[in-house]
């Protein structure tokens, strides 16, 4: 299940601390990588909203899925993340299709695009079961070589 993200549900994270009342599995991000999400959903946030969900099972936050730029037009470029303790349960795939889902029914998206590293398969497995498409690569200047990929809502 997604929820969407909130600076305060960022702040308990960095903490360590499930938002809400949710638990928090334990190897979920590095706190820095936590802040630099929050900062990053606030940033989005001031002109497009949402910008960030909870992945939560079972009432406990296991993953956390956003916005990873601000929307190009109607294109939301999305990225997405399960803690490995909870990683090879569907989780991620569930969580790209409740988030097409809230796409489909927001009028401002008509594309949501990912991206993926050439070797991370199990991505690239959550991406096609979703009914995205291969569109091209490109070269980031940070994660080096990644795949593009489409989907319409």
């Amino acid at each position: 299940m997604l929820i969407e993200a909130t600076a305060s549900d960022f702040a308990a994270l960095t903490r360590g601390r499930g938002p809400r009342n949710l638990r928090l599995v334990a190897d979920i991000a590095p706190p820095e990588v936590l802040a630099m999400l929050g900062d990053l959903a606030a940033t989005i946030r001031a002109s497009f909203a949402p910008a960030a969900w909870l992945v939560v099972e079972d009432d406990t936050v296991v993953g956390l899925l956003s916005l990873i730029r601000p929307p190009d037009e109607d294109a939301v470029t999305i990225g997405y993340g399960i803690a490995p303790a909870s990683q090879g349960r569907g989780i991620a795939t569930r969580a790209v299709t409740d988030l097409l889902a809230w796409a489909k029914a927001d009028p401002r998206v008509g594309t949501v695009v990912a991206e993926t590293a050439l070797d991370n398969l199990a991505s690239q497995k959550v991406l096609t079961a979703n009914g995205f498409v291969r569109a091209g690569e490109r070269v980031d200047p940070e994660d080096g070589p990644v795949i593009v990929w489409r989907r319409s809502p």
